[in-house]
């Protein structure tokens, strides 16, 4: 009774597994072949990342070593690479699994690559963070990576009612219905130990009970799955942008909604909005751009919670508006065409005279002065001679 039902659920076989087929399908081809590349395991910290390593490990009948390099030390990694070469020299496989391995640096990770290379160790390392950031290219050529994804509802309703029986084992007099499963696996978000702590809670608070909807809610944090340094972060700006540039209000206010309850920087967004207002509306609609700048000066003066009525209201209304990106085509080839030519001369009617000499040279002595012709109007060369039939805006 005193197992945790997280523990007394985990996975002892990839068949226990809940989703994740797109991993488990080229590992279970790997173990049936007997041999198991390093791999670097990539995705949230609730998907049994080492679960499954374990299940390698004892398949494979090989030397199973976790280190965590939050709290290890060098030592630590010296004393399994000595153990792993002697059993390299008896043919038996040392698999070492390495948890949160982007928060050593480069150098550090450089010491596991020539036993990876010589098959001395069969590396699986963890991360959460996207390992192109963090982690050495060395290493990561020399792995397979499989991406962790959050299990969907539907995932999370098929396991809980493969292990009712487990669960019914350890608490026998509990009863649970497919009403109460489906709810708990919409809550999740994902999560798998939180749908597991969600359920036991609910089972301990209403001790030798039939569980209902509202038993379930009773025991329910709803956490949005967000990291503001990591790729969560930008992956939701991103689908906000695209969301406004596409004029889709709706997909926008979720997006919005999503980072402000994540507790994301409103300065963050409305800069962000401030940019799109130029890049994607620009000349289609320039008061765009005054509302994204009134949004910025509202946010900082009045803060959350009501610092979201402007955030909303900005958002929506870029979100509607007509969209051009001629200022921004415009950005590209003028920048195109400085790199290309740099410094070409300015036409002399166009130069400053500023000496006798000059005069002479006859700088500015061809100039039309526009507000001498009708409507202000006057054709003439502005452009370097390079560049005279170029159009750098339509």
């Amino acid at each position: 009774m005193l197992e945790p039902l997280s523990s007394l659920l985990r996975p002892q076989k990839i068949e226990d597994f809940a989703g994740q087929k797109d991993i488990l399908l080229p590992i279970s081809s790997f173990l049936d072949s007997k041999y198991i590349p390093s791999m670097l395991f990539w995705g949230p910290a609730w998907t049994w990342k080492t679960t499954l390593a374990r299940i390698i490990a004892k398949k494979m009948d090989a030397q199973f070593r976790e280190l965590s390099w939050v709290i290890s030390k060098k030592e630590d990694l010296v004393e399994i690479i000595k153990q792993a070469k002697i059993n390299f020299s008896f043919a038996k496989a040392s698999i070492v699994f390495l948890d949160e391995i982007h928060r050593r640096n480069k150098a550090q990770q450089d010491t596991l690559l020539p036993f990876v290379e010589k098959w001395i160790i069969t590396l699986i390392w963890a991360s959460t963070e996207n390992p192109w950031f963090y982690i050495n290219n060395a290493l990561l050529s020399r792995c397979r990576t499989f991406v962790f994804k959050q299990l969907e509802p539907e995932e999370i309703f098929d396991f809980l009612k493969k292990n009712l029986k487990k669960i019914y084992q350890k608490y026998p007099e509990i009863q649970i219905n497919d009403e109460v499963l489906t709810l708990i696996s919409k809550l999740a978000n994902g999560d798998l130990r939180t749908w597991i702590n969600i359920l036991e809670a609910s089972i301990l608070y209403k001790w030798k009970w039939k569980l209902n909807l509202d038993d379930v809610q009773k025991n329910t944090q709803k956490n949005i799955y967000y990291d503001r340094d990591g790729d969560e972060h930008y992956n939701v700006i991103s689908a906000f942008i695209k969301s406004m540039r596409g004029s889709d209000v709706d997909a926008t206010a979720y997006r919005l909604q999503r980072m402000i309850k994540a507790w994301e920087d409103p300065l963050f967004i409305a800069r962000r909005m401030i940019i799109l207002a130029s890049e994607d509306i620009g000349l289609a609609n320039s008061n765009a751009l005054l509302i994204a700048n009134q949004a910025f000066d509202a946010v900082q003066k009045v803060w959350f919670p009501e610092a979201e009525f402007a955030l909303f209201h900005a958002a929506i209304y870029l979100a509607k508006s007509a969209k051009s990106n001629a200022v921004y085509k415009s950005i590209l080839d003028t920048r195109k065409a400085v790199e290309e030519f740099w410094n070409l001369e300015v036409p002399i009617h166009l130069r400053n005279s500023t000496s006798k000499l000059t005069e002479e040279l006859w700088y500015w002595a061809e100039y039309k002065y526009p507000h001498d012709y009708k409507d202000s109007k006057v054709e003439q060369q502005y452009l370097p001679d390079k560049l005279k039939w170029k159009k750098f805006f339509e």
